[in-house]
């Protein structure tokens, strides 16, 4: 049995295997080391024996980006060199899943700065570098490998650059297990089954043959290969080693201390107490100005639909600003599963602020009727053909500033719309807000409750 937070999942005992490959052959061209090295790595995981369904193969672009698709287990596939961002972020969330990273040294160079907060941060995730020196899939293009003097697409004279030592650049920085080699090694798997085993970050630089276009641009062959690791001053074998504790199972060890605590890191649940009247979508967009607490105010009433038993979703513009300009956010509501969250035509539109009134005018054209427009008595004017609604929040009883305006106009549409009782709004302020705030808003709620 696995447990992770609060999702309990029942594992059967793992059976031994004797691969992990599936039956597709490999697309790679004659003599290119990716087949190599990924046969090798598939050794690793039957020497470990681990459970497939625990295992997840991460990769990015380029032709060792190919990789996972032909093995039978997790796989996760992204943007150029972002490969070890979602690593990161899938151990993060799981720290009992074995993640591997697959990436080529073109990914690396692209997404270096990953690479090494990952290794500063220890996350316990095995990156094996396939480094063939080259981007090998869009045409031999040189990259941050790439020795000085050698000839790619992009160096026809000679490449001028030092390589990047990634093994001793991450080892500087932070990893805890540091392998330099080559995809002739016949100990490559006994390498990789420590590294994956090993509880940190762990990267394998293992270099390779590309035969598409760095052998024959450079008449290049293995023992030009392990010359060139001599001759740059790579030092090849276990470079580096220690032991320091790994990032994600440390941040959820924290907060499982901090249970119970504001800060606790574990998804907190949300449990259904109301009902509502819903039965089917409703979209609600509020536009505001920035620093008028318009997305907050809206995540509060998503909550409280949450709590009354429905689906919310969220969207929100606003400019890099942040603090001036306009704050749009969408909110849409349903008894159902929410699978598209665009607003062609939303149900009711709420304007606060002129701001906002200008990014959302292209609703007030389509709205009819049937739809209502919510708004302050400054926009009273606003020609439209969907039924109006004019809430004066100086008619609340209460203090009207920038920070409350928002709410008590959303509370009082709320009120108004009558999709879930007001005190789900209650409860949604209390469960989400730090105690100062909450006292502010639920001082707002008071005000439109006790309102004529």
């Amino acid at each position: 049995m696995m447990t992770q937070g609060t999702i309990t999942v029942d594992t059967p005992a793992q059976t031994a295997r004797s691969t992990y490959r599936n039956e597709r052959p490999y697309p790679f061209c004659p003599g290119c080391g990716h087949g190599v090295i990924l046969n090798q790595l598939d050794k690793a995981l039957s020497q470990l024996n681990l459970d497939p369904h625990k295992v997840v193969l991460v990769s990015d672009i380029g032709c060792v980006g190919l990789s996972d698709q032909y093995f039978a287990t997790n796989a996760f596939h992204g943007l150029h060199g972002r490969s070890v961002a979602y690593a990161t972020g899938i151990k993060l969330m799981n720290p009992e899943l074995t993640v591997i990273v697959l990436m080529g040294d073109g990914g690396a160079g692209i997404g270096g700065h990953h690479l090494i907060n990952a290794a500063r941060r220890n996350i316990g995730i095995t990156v094996l570098l396939f480094n063939n020196l080259n981007f090998g899939m869009t045409g031999g293009e040189h990259s941050v490998t790439t020795p000085i003097g050698a000839r790619t697409a992009t160096t026809r004279d000679g490449n001028m650059e030092r390589p990047l030592d990634v093994a001793r650049t991450v080892a500087v920085n932070g990893a805890t297990y540091v392998w330099r080699g080559t995809m002739f090694d016949k100990d490559l798997p006994q390498h990789l089954a420590e590294a994956i085993q090993h509880p940190g970050f762990a990267l394998l630089d293992i270099w390779e043959l590309c035969t598409a276009y760095f052998v024959p641009n450079n008449t290049f062959n293995k023992k030009k290969l392990l010359a060139t690791q001599e001759e740059l001053g790579f030092p090849t074998g276990l470079l580096h080693r220690e032991e320091r504790p790994e990032f994600a199972q440390s941040q959820w060890d924290r907060a499982h201390a901090q249970q119970g605590k504001a800060l606790a890191l574990s998804p907190r649940g949300l449990e259904v107490r109301y009902t509502s009247r819903l039965e089917q979508p409703f979209r609600l967009v509020v536009a505001g100005r920035a620093g008028g607490k318009v997305r907050s105010t809206v995540r509060t009433a998503a909550t409280a639909g949450v709590l009354s038993g429905l689906w919310a979703t969220q969207r929100d513009d606003y400019p890099v600003t942040v603090m001036t300009g306009h704050s749009v956010s969408e909110l849409i509501l349903s008894p159902e599963e929410i699978l598209y969250t665009g607003i062609e035509t939303p149900d009711a539109l709420l304007v606060v602020a002129e701001e906002g009134l200008a990014k959302v005018r292209h609703y007030l054209d389509r709205m009819g009727e049937e739809h209502l427009l919510f708004v302050t008595p400054s926009f009273a004017d606003v020609p439209t053909r969907a039924r109006k609604v004019v809430i004066d929040p100086k008619s609340l009883g209460i203090r009207v500033t920038r920070q409350n305006e928002t709410a008590l106009v959303l509370f009082k549409a709320l009120q108004h719309l009558d999709i879930y009782p007001l005190a789900a709004l209650a409860d949604a302020i209390r469960a989400t807000q730090r105690p100062e705030i909450a006292q502010q808003n639920l001082r707002v709620l008071q005000a439109v409750e006790n309102a004529p």
